[in-house]
């Protein structure tokens, strides 16, 4: 029975830190976001990869963005869409994931947050602990879309003050 829960931990670590080691060579690969430049380390736990099946793959900072890529290649098919799963950071397929919108954790690149969990529980516990709502991919998606014009509003506000800070 002890060598058994040895082997359970170090399973588990193994898993961990290839999670962790993928995710640091997509970040490599496509460090910042083709939309604003963010960098996709940095935002591990929310950033997206898209590949077409035309081979062409985007990596992007958050659903924010990647919304925007789908939208302006409505003529390519998405092969797969991952996400980062918010606790480990590994990328996860975006349809099989337990999506959390809202909460009082802000939200990458939208005011209106919205976070993916490879496990149900994982997205249960967060909105324990920061409130949201459970969603799935396509209503996460739908979330995008709606909160887009609002996002970008406040984006262009955001980096006008900032300009406007440095200039001083």
């Amino acid at each position: 029975m002890k060598t058994i829960s040895i082997l359970t931990i170090v399973f588990l670590i193994c898993i961990s830190v290839s999670a962790i080691v993928f995710a640091q060579e997509d970040a490599k690969k496509y460090p910042s976001c083709k939309y604003c430049g963010m960098d996709r380390e940095k935002f591990a736990h929310s950033r997206m990869l898209i590949e077409y099946t035309d081979g062409t793959v985007v990596g992007t900072c958050s659903i924010h963005c990647a919304a925007m890529d789908l939208a302006l290649n409505i003529d390519k098919t998405p092969k797969a869409v991952l996400v980062g799963d918010y606790n480990t950071k590994a990328l996860i397929d975006a349809e099989k994931a337990t999506w959390v919108l809202g909460g009082s954790k802000m939200g990458v690149m939208t005011r209106n947050a919205k976070w993916a969990f490879l496990q149900k529980g994982d997205a249960e516990k967060f909105i324990g602990q920061n409130s949201g709502k459970p969603a799935t991919c396509d209503e996460a998606m739908k979330a995008s879309y709606e909160d887009m014009y609002a996002d970008t509003k406040m984006i262009r506000e955001k980096r006008k003050m900032r300009m406007m800070e440095q200039k001083k």
